[in-house]
């Protein structure tokens, strides 16, 4: 059979997929440089010369049915890192580099020695504060097995895993802070935070680990179960950067403030709340 050129089989696949796809050409060119072991933009660089692989039309298909493209690839970019991801974990998206951007605001004149990735999931947050900051150390807990593998194999990877050190371990469980060994100068998390009642897209709802996506009836419970702990963790001067849900300041807000912290709201790139910092008085 002969080969689709590669820019024919681009412009079918993005008319294929923007039924389930807001950004379906770019789907279809992660796809295509995926399957064909190119860096993307080299791959656009010498698309008219280039004929799409054999395997393309079936990833195509996979993204048809709501499989999120970093599922079918295994990668997602985040901050400046590139890490693995496979359905045990939640894919890093760009909201929650507002995290990274509130830790770098914060140390812009000295670096934490101790960091905290509560949830760790993938990595993603601690490994991109270790990027961030050189020096720095730093633990994630997760209380998925699953989930630790991914994010020590992309530690090891990316070479953090020397500065890395991931646990299995559960907020919900008695003592869970206390077998830490605090204290840390930045305390990073993003919990499961949506509603039990919410309706998700498919591509979230059907393919990413619903632990780590809900939180009960009003998506605040991991929250109530972590900040009363913050000022126990968290070392003098340091900070706590939780993830929220955009209509979830002022809940969480007011969960630090009973906790005697001091809270400040991060906008993300589309004037969203989306970062709650927590500060010692």
């Amino acid at each position: 059979m002969d080969k689709k050129p590669l820019p024919v089989a681009l412009r079918e696949a993005t008319a294929a997929l923007e039924s389930v796809s807001e950004t379906a050409r770019l789907d279809a060119e992660l796809l295509a440089a995926h399957v064909m072991g190119m860096e993307r933009m080299d791959m656009l660089a010498r698309m008219a010369d280039l004929d799409a692989a054999d395997e393309f039309d079936a990833m195509v298909a996979r993204r048809m049915a709501d499989e999120p493209v970093a599922y079918i690839t295994g990668a997602q970019a985040f901050w400046d890192i590139e890490l693995a991801v496979t359905p045990d974990v939640l894919i890093p998206r760009s909201d929650s580099e507002t995290l990274i951007e509130a830790a770098e605001e914060y140390f812009a004149d000295r670096q934490p020695n101790r960091i905290l990735d509560l949830g760790t999931g993938s990595g993603a947050l601690l490994l991109a504060a270790l990027s961030l900051f050189p020096n720095a150390r730093g633990i994630g807990i997760d209380a998925s097995e699953a989930a630790l593998a991914v994010a020590l194999g992309n530690a090891t990877r990316l070479g953090f895993a020397p500065r890395t050190e991931m646990r299995e371990q559960s907020w919900l469980k008695t003592g869970w802070a206390d077998k830490l060994g605090g204290p840390f100068d930045l305390i990073l998390c993003n919990p499961p935070y949506v509603e039990d009642s919410a309706q998700l897209e498919p591509m979230v709802a059907e393919y990413e680990p619903h632990d780590a996506l809900f939180a009960g009836a009003d998506g605040l419970s991991d929250y109530s179960a972590v900040i009363p702990f913050v000022s126990q963790l968290m070392a003098d001067g340091g900070i706590a950067l939780f993830e929220i849900g955009h209509e979830q300041a002022q809940a969480v807000s007011k969960l630090a403030a009973d906790s005697g912290l001091v809270a400040s709201v991060h906008r993300d790139l589309s004037a969203k709340p989306r970062c709650v910092a927590m500060i010692k008085p």
